[in-house]
């Protein structure tokens, strides 16, 4: 074969090679691009998985039953938002459709919630008071009534409503493309748990008035649900008693059914749908005996009959509601993501919560402009679609059939419905917020900061208003986390005889504290706001205040000095003694005022040999120091600050330089790093006084003791300011030779 073909040969295989490469980069990308494509819309990933067979009963009977509770909670819940009852079938229908294809969550039923109506309805009426919309008409008597505009009011109302719905929409797409679906985690259980409490006996004040009938000022902000209480008892007397029996009588029936649908939900393949039914006899009972005429009662009336078109949102209004669209958001979003996790976990499947977010902000968005008011879930109507059998979205989109039928034929029928039942079922669904006041003795035992957080976020909720009161409990949600920090536990911690293992001397009986060995746990990460707290446990563990020692042994040692120079004391190699028959005026008062030493200026050593446990020759309080080494558990001290490795800096030095050995065990990787690029560590504090766990420690500290080759231990070289530069000079006196030698030394360094 010649040169030629091999060359001919090889550019083929290159180009082939190329080719093949490309391809799979392709196929690469393409992969890549349909896994983002899935992650923006989940319907492309289960979708095409649906078991036909399997599921689709299932999903039908499912969507049938949640599509006749979706329809009367939308007509009940509209009554929160303060909008004409037809608009609550648009909201119960709009948002599902978005959420079919953009959620990540199965089995939620997509609509209105109470709570979140509740809270778009104070929006609603803070921003369109009756007082707005008053008319001044004349009689035949010739006197003036105020009368109310209700149709312009309404469409104000559906307007701003609406707004809300969109700007509520726009912030949750915007904390999803960021990546915030972390922010729903401040949310603690019990700080929903008291929200969602106070919200419930919002909600049941706001409808008490439908179910009595009675007409009241909107009341908004801080106190409005004591004025609405105190305004609903002074006219109690106009109570509508038609409207008051229907009510009450709902409420009854629909509580008595629904106990009995969960305690034989094992046996009732499908649980009763008793407000559909509640729903129908009431209103062919006010059809029939004609309640509106007869006794003043108050129906529903006029129900839109059709869709509306699309409407944008007056953005001039963002302004005034965005504190309060901003707390919507996030309370909507914590509702649904909590119970799809629920039901997630149950059913063993993950929701992404990020896309949860986009999901509902697209859905909001989107309803926003056919008039809706804010989606998320509802606790009962996601209950009725899973245990009817639900599997996926499928039944969802049936319901929202179901609500379309309704909007589009039904309507009609259910004008004449008494608006105390649509209240009525309001409070029969209820039960289940109102029953969370039983966790709050079960918190007390389990957790009494957690029970505080619960209590203090329900009555600031009720009295400061939904918005305020969520914003309330999270601070003080955040609050007590800082004073846990702030305030940790600590303690000093003992050796379980015969074992590796310590524990808290306070705690356990046999725990034995290694002989010299003081050892401090300190359960908090290390910053500027507890370091205080360390050094006072450290005080409290060890007994002593290694700054005060130091102070009190300089004092001690300048009087030394001084009845040295004036040769009524002697150094010898057994301590400081002082000469028989001397007056010793070294038991003077001890008036001087301590001195506070800087670490880093610069001493003149001497070398004196004192026993600082035994009696001193002068009259000076000096500390007992019973240890000699001092061990940090820092186990459970996730992070330290700048602050802290300064301060921690120091209390090693002021150990030190008592002859206190300071040691750290059980430490993080990252506490190490830390204090490497704060500069903690130099020729004295070197990285071997770290050790793996508090064992190790102790027995190091045992082995040094064990081979230290020293003197008698309890000597010590003690660092000392001169005051004088000039040698020490000591009185000629008689005295044993081995006594001289040991002057003449000392003398000898105080001069050099």
């Amino acid at each position: 074969m010649s040169p030629n073909k091999g060359l001919i040969k090889l550019s083929k295989n290159r180009i082939t090679y190329n080719r093949t490469s490309k391809r799979k980069k392709l196929n690469c990308s393409r992969k890549k691009a349909f896994q983002i494509t899935k992650s923006f819309i989940p319907i492309l990933e289960w979708l095409p998985n649906y078991r036909v067979k399997e599921w689709l009963i299932s999903d039908i009977i499912s969507g049938i039953s949640t599509g006749l509770v979706a329809t009367l909670q939308g007509l009940a819940y509209a009554l929160l938002v303060a909008v004409p009852v037809g608009y609550g079938l648009y909201s119960a229908f709009f948002p599902i459709l978005t959420y079919f294809f953009l959620g990540t969550s199965r089995h939620i039923s997509v609509g209105p919630f109470p709570v979140v109506s509740l809270m778009v309805g104070s929006v609603v009426l803070s921003m369109a008071p009756d007082e707005n919309f008053l008319l001044v008409s004349s009689n035949t008597t010739g006197l003036n009534k105020t009368l109310i505009d209700t149709e312009s009011r309404d469409a104000q109302r559906v307007l701003i409503a609406s707004t809300v719905t969109f700007l509520v929409g726009i912030i949750q797409l915007v904390l999803g493309a960021l990546q915030i679906g972390f922010i729903v985690r401040y949310l603690a259980d019990p700080l929903v748990g008291g929200f969602t409490t106070a919200a419930a006996f919002q909600v049941f004040v706001s409808q008490l008035k439908i179910v009595l009938n009675v007409s009241t000022k909107n009341y908004n902000g801080i106190l409005s649900i004591i004025y609405t209480l105190i305004e609903i008892f002074e006219r109690i007397g106009t109570t509508n008693i038609a409207d008051l029996v229907a009510g009450l009588l709902t409420i009854v029936v629909c509580m008595a059914v629904k106990e009995i649908n969960d305690r034989f939900k094992h046996k009732i393949p499908i649980p009763i749908p008793i407000e559909v039914i509640v729903t129908i006899v009431a209103t062919g009972i006010s059809y029939g005996a004609d309640l509106e005429k007869k006794y003043n009662a108050g129906i529903v009336k006029n129900i839109p009959r059709g869709f509306l078109p699309p409407v944008p949102p007056v953005v001039s209004m963002f302004s005034q509601m965005a504190a309060a669209a901003f707390s919507i958001a996030v309370v909507a979003y914590a509702i649904a993501v909590s119970v799809g996790k629920v039901y997630a976990t149950k059913y063993d499947y993950a929701i992404d919560g990020n896309q949860e977010f986009i999901a509902f902000g697209i859905s909001n968005v989107f309803s926003g402009a056919f008039s809706c008011f804010v989606a998320t879930t509802a606790l009962s109507r996601t209950a009725v679609q899973e245990s009817t059998g639900g599997k996926t979205q499928v039944a969802g989109l049936i319901s929202a059939g179901i609500v379309m039928i309704a909007i589009v034929a039904l309507g009609k029928l259910l004008e004449p419905l008494q608006k105390s039942v649509l209240a009525a079922v309001v409070i029969a669904n209820l039960k289940g917020m109102f029953m969370q006041v039983c966790d709050v003795p079960r918190l007390w035992r389990q957790n009494k900061v957690d029970a505080m957080i619960w209590v203090f976020t329900c009555v600031a909720s009720i009295i400061l208003g939904l918005d305020l009161g969520l914003l309330a409990g999270l601070v003080f949600g955040l609050l007590t986390v800082v004073v846990r920090v702030q305030f940790p536990s600590w303690g000093g911690l003992g050796n379980v005889p015969g074992t590796d293992l310590y524990r808290n001397v306070k705690e356990y009986k046999n725990v034995v504290e290694p002989q010299g060995v003081k050892i401090l746990q300190f359960s908090s990460p290390i910053f500027y706001a507890n370091i205080d707290g360390l050094k006072s446990s450290l005080k409290s563990t060890v007994g002593f205040d290694a700054v005060r020692v130091y102070n009190k042994r300089l004092k001690a040692l300048r009087k030394i000095q001084k009845l040295i120079k004036k040769g009524k004391l002697k150094a010898t190699k057994n301590g400081i003694i002082s000469d028989s028959g001397v007056a010793n005026e070294a038991f003077e008062p001890d008036e001087d005022p301590e001195e506070s030493e800087d670490l880093e200026i610069p001493t003149r050593e001497i070398e004196i040999q004192v026993d600082w446990n035994s009696e001193l020759p002068v009259k000076v309080n000096v500390p007992k120091v019973p240890i000699h080494s001092l061990i940090f558990d820092f186990g459970a001290v996730s992070f330290l600050d700048v602050v802290a490795v300064r301060s921690i800096r120091t209390i090693v030095k002021e150990f030190e330089r008592i002859d206190v050995r300071v040691y750290f065990a059980s430490h993080q990787d990252s506490i190490v790093t830390k204090l490497e690029q704060c500069a903690f560590f130099d020729d004295n504090i070197r990285k071997d006084i770290f050790f793996l766990t508090v064992h190790d420690a102790v027995l190091h500290i045992k082995s040094q003791i064990m081979y230290k080759d020293i003197q008698d231990p309890i000597f010590e070289k003690i660092s000392l300011m001169q005051e004088s530069k000039e040698p020490i000079e000591f009185t000629e006196t008689s005295r044993p030779e081995d006594e001289l030698d040991v002057q003449e030394e000392a003398m000898r360094r105080l001069a050099s």
